[in-house]
């Protein structure tokens, strides 16, 4: 198998960067008094005058608001519908029981079908039954490996798989790999932060769905101590 460095995910050398970047997202009228008239009817035209201009502006601004109210509606319809098109790509998920909580994670088989079904195979052998979690960092946790260290894994690997629709976002999950692209075996980590700069070279096939504060509690040595596969 490869070395122990070489089994865990990128580290977040660029982490402090990325943080570091900031994302900012992005009338008049004139008066006029007919001659002759009086000062009290001049001031009282002035007044009337003075009203239009705010009742000219009302208009413009009712109507801004209303295509910001229709944006804002759209964009929830698209998130919704998006969010049912990735539902539709999920038929299993896998649940993780452990000491600390129970952990729940949906699986992409149509999106990543190499990825998914190496992951669901060996959940569904038991493979992942009694295996520690050898690695916990403040942005990641990582398991998988039968011996424990960091070195080991199914005895099988497969090629990487990406796909652009799926990030290395907070509760993520992807599999580990060698600095070979295709040497992902068994393990595989979950994202405490966002990571960006795995994106394309990271297999995600999943995600947490429910757990993520059991995720957060991870410590090095805690068990996984049934992994099964439920129908969704």
């Amino acid at each position: 198998m490869a070395r122990k460095s070489s089994k865990n995910i990128g580290k977040a050398t660029s982490e402090k960067q990325v943080n570091k970047q900031i994302r900012s997202e992005p009338q008049s009228s004139k008066m006029q008094s007919g001659k002759g008239q009086s000062s009290k009817r001049q001031s009282k035209g002035s007044r009337q005058s003075a009203g239009k201009p705010f009742k000219g502006r009302l208009g413009p601004v009712l109507l801004v608001a209303l295509v910001l109210l229709a944006s804002v509606i759209t964009g929830l319809f698209v998130v919704k519908a998006r969010r049912e098109r990735a539902d539709a790509q999920v038929t299993e998920t896998v649940k993780i029981e452990m000491e600390k909580g129970t952990i729940v994670i949906e699986v992409y088989p149509k999106l990543m079908p190499v990825t998914s079904q190496n992951f669901l195979d060996l959940a569904k052998s038991g493979f992942y039954d009694g295996i520690i979690w050898h690695r916990v960092e403040d942005w990641v946790v990582q398991t998988g490996d039968p011996q424990g260290t960091g070195y080991g894994g199914s005895g099988k690997t497969i090629k990487l798989e990406t796909n652009k629709n799926l990030k290395n976002v907070r509760g993520a999950v992807a599999m580990a790999r060698s600095m070979d692209p295709d040497s992902a075996s068994s393990q595989f980590y979950v994202l405490k932060t966002d990571a960006p700069w795995l994106d394309g070279d990271y297999a995600v096939f999943g995600k947490v769905v429910s757990g993520m504060e059991v995720i957060d509690s991870i410590e090095i040595g805690d068990k996984m101590l049934k992994v099964t596969v439920e129908p969704k």
